[in-house]
């Protein structure tokens, strides 16, 4: 049965210089999946997530998180953002601590948990992200990919339902980024709702359960990645390239070497064995 975990309802924000950044959007987010939104520079995602959290507050309309509207009072923002945690694109926004322990455990502190399970939850973070080795370094010495890992471990300790995303690959090789996807993966079996917003449309296409574009302010689509990687239209309107998977494809198929109706991959391993099973 599906659960929705997360709404926006008519959410209007406009910047303090005029700006107009979400423009009546409605949309929901159904519990345990991976979302991934796109849109261009500007599109409103950034600003939307920072609704999510509670960071900002709608101009008009409304938040729900688990059937509920936000409240943005000190406790009930307290609770929303133990339940949705938010990771930023550029890690040096969120990384402020003198070493990798203090900045991961800064959060469950902060939660009034006991040392104990504050121990237990750094640990188990910095094990999943790989940063385990890195305890006792001072966050301003590490790497940039490093940042990155310390700064989604930092979320991670808080134990969130959802976890938010912004452009989580951003400045990433190839093979950091293959591993930060893994991450979220392991996420998702784990029950979390994981959304992310990137410009990686091959990353987006793979990865993602559903995706939604965001253009001006609004949901200019939304679906499953087969669906909307297929739509011309929509990816011209959004200024968005098809995934070089959905590409190959449509040539493929265009000269006769993958049969009719055995659907578009997902992976370039599905793909081949399209090829080899001609």
């Amino acid at each position: 049965m599906t659960e929705i975990i997360m709404e926006a309802r008519d959410v209007v924000h406009q910047y303090p210089d005029g700006t107009r950044a979400l423009n009546n959007i409605t949309l929901s987010l159904e519990k345990g999946k991976k979302i991934a939104f796109l849109g261009p520079n500007g599109a409103g995602k950034s600003t939307l997530f920072l609704h999510f959290n509670g960071i900002l507050k709608p101009a008009r309309g409304k938040i729900i998180f688990r059937g509920r509207e936000i409240r943005y009072d000190h406790s009930s923002l307290t609770e929303l953002r133990k339940n949705v945690g938010i990771v930023f694109q550029d890690p040096e926004i969120q990384l402020f601590s003198a070493s990798v322990y203090q900045e991961i455990s800064f959060g469950p502190l902060n939660m009034g948990l006991s040392r104990e399970e504050v121990r237990r939850r750094v640990d188990r973070a910095m094990e999943i992200t790989g940063v385990t080795g890195l305890k006792n370094k001072a966050t301003h010495y590490l790497s940039y990919g490093q940042k990155k890992r310390v700064s989604i471990a930092d979320i991670l300790a808080m134990n969130p339902q959802v976890i938010i995303f912004d452009e989580p690959t951003s400045g990433l090789d190839p093979k950091l980024t293959g591993q930060i996807m893994e991450l979220f993966d392991g996420f998702s079996r784990e029950g979390k709702t994981v959304i992310l917003s990137t410009h990686d449309v091959n990353a987006a296409y793979s990865w993602a359960d559903h995706v939604i574009v965001i253009k001006d302010g609004s949901v200019a689509g939304e679906g499953e990645p087969e669906d909307i990687f297929q739509d011309d239209g929509l990816l011209a309107a959004a200024d968005l390239d098809k995934p070089w998977l959905v590409d190959v494809y449509r040539q493929l198929r265009s000269r006769g070497l993958v049969a009719e109706g055995c659907g578009v991959p997902r992976t370039r391993e599905k793909l081949f064995g399209l090829i080899r099973n001609i």
